[in-house]
């Protein structure tokens, strides 16, 4: 196909210079460039053997070089800031936690100790699996005058040797209790002979038990008077001691502090590396549910000791001992249980229990809440979680707009308590009274709404939970771990 031109003559016979020249008057163009002539300027992706050769040339090799060369370089780079990054920043540091300090504390009469067919013997391996790690054997294991020799009614020596070595095979220490025994009033023995506990025949007995395998001794912080003679016990505590075997001096404080040449001589000279507090005063009657709330509610707005220790004390109605072994299961320091109060395994056996009007009545332990799955629960979130093992205490007094409009002059109003180690955070929040009562909306803001239940005293509380719409049931413990979201405050 060919278009014809037909100009003036003068079209065809331009300059030299021009790029048509000696043209005629009718000229024709082709229309359509044919498929020869384009197929010669048509691009053709490359063969084998030419990108071979183009990939060999020295331009390529020089762009892969640098190309490689620019990845390691960032790599490298990525790499050193990362480690910066992670040695600048700021990180808790776990402390190291002695053997006083990782496992609680099981105080039992001497009695059931060496008794060969019904002892606690048998029950080590138990014991051991709740996660308990030193027995407290009572006072009444050694006799006084003589401090070196075991209570006849209470066994032989070597009975008491035979309880040290399955101690020692299931793990477990023994501490010796002379609390009350008035080891500094002079002593009247068989010859009418006057001895002084606080004299080097005090030494020469601790240092026998200490010989027999004993790992520390727990007194009375009205018997410590003598502050000549508890330096003597220091020194002998130091010998007896190594790196991973230390032996120890225990107070028990029966008061509401410390006497002033105890806390001043004891505890800030490191004689004494454990101060037991009761949790409910040791009196000799009921509580009733406000009084035990009020008295544990001072015991936790008072300032901590660098390493405490909790006991129950005081007698507990039986609808509480649930709540309070959570308690005592949380609060900083070691936990002291009693024998026959929360872990005995026997089962259909009755004890008498004194109710308010003075009364005495006989209660299985399964009617009384023996919590063993409840004490292993709290056992084992206590063994696996920092928080609740070293990490700092918080009390958390409820809304008093709460207390003032919604509690009458006799109800028990809920307390809490928060134990944090770095962003973890967990919320213990109980319930001593007989009424349901609801988180007040108000106080639950200062805290993450989301959290999971760890455990509770009914220990039917599973799955996630949200602080706004918490109520506690009466006589109930709730230990919640909190999730902290981009929300929360």
């Amino acid at each position: 196909m060919t278009l014809k031109v037909e100009g003036d003559p003068g079209y065809g016979s331009m300059s030299a210079g021009c790029r048509f020249t000696g043209l005629d008057d009718s000229e024709t163009v082709p229309l359509l460039i044919p498929d020869t002539e384009l197929s010669q300027h048509t691009w053709k992706p490359l063969n084998k053997e030419e990108l071979e050769k183009c990939a060999g040339g020295p331009g390529w090799k020089k762009f892969r070089s640098r190309l490689v060369l620019a990845f390691w370089v960032g790599w490298v780079i990525m790499l050193g800031s990362a480690i910066t990054v992670i040695v600048r920043t700021p990180r808790m540091v776990t402390p190291l936690l002695l053997w006083w300090q990782k496992d609680p504390f099981y105080r039992l009469q001497p009695e059931l100790a060496v008794d060969p067919e019904n002892g606690v013997s048998k029950q080590l391996p138990y014991l051991k699996s709740l996660g308990v790690g030193v027995l407290i054997l009572e006072g009444k294991e050694v006799s006084l005058p003589n401090l070196t020799q075991i209570d006849r009614g209470l066994g032989t020596l070597p009975q008491f040797r035979q309880l040290m070595t399955e101690c020692r095979k299931a793990g477990l220490r023994i501490m010796l209790d002379l609390c009350e025994m008035g080891l500094f009033e002079p002593v009247l023995s068989n010859d009418t002979e006057v001895r002084s506990a606080g004299s080097g025949y005090m030494q020469d007995s601790l240092r026998y038990w200490l010989e027999q395998g004993v790992s520390g001794f727990e007194f009375c912080d009205t018997d410590v008077t003598s502050v000549k003679a508890l330096m003597e016990w220091g020194v002998l505590m130091r010998e007896f001691s190594s790196q991973d075997d230390e032996r120890i001096l225990m107070v028990r404080q029966t008061g509401v502090t410390l006497p002033e040449v105890t806390m001043s001589n004891l505890v800030n000279g490191s004689l004494v590396k454990m101060v037991s507090k009761s949790l409910i005063p040791p009196l000799h009657f009921l509580l009733s549910a406000r009084e035990v709330a009020e008295a544990i509610e001072t015991n936790l707005q008072m300032p901590q000791e660098d390493w405490p220790s909790w006991t129950v004390g005081g007698e507990v109605p039986w609808e509480l001992q649930r709540t309070i072994l959570v308690l005592i299961m949380t609060l900083p320091g070691t936990p002291i249980i009693k024998y026959g109060d929360e872990i005995n395994p026997i089962q259909d056996i009755y004890v008498n229990v004194s109710d308010v009007n003075g009364g005495v009545t006989k209660r299985s332990l399964d009617e009384l809440g023996r919590p063993l799955a409840l004490f292993r629960s709290l056992s084992q979130s206590r063994a696996r979680e920092e928080a609740l093992r070293f990490g700092s205490f918080l009390f958390l007094p409820f809304n008093t707009t709460m207390s003032s409009s919604t509690l009458n002059a006799t109800a028990t109003p809920p307390l809490a308590f928060l134990r944090s180690w770095g962003c973890v955070q967990f919320l213990v929040v109980f319930n001593l009274g007989p009424e349901p009562h609801a988180v007040d909306t108000e106080w639950a803001r200062s805290l993450p709404d989301g959290g999971v239940f760890v455990t509770s005293t009914g220990l039917d509380r599973l799955g996630p939970v949200s602080l706004q719409s918490l109520k506690l049931q009466p006589h109930e413990a709730i230990v919640i771990k909190l999730i902290h979201t981009d929300n929360s405050s």
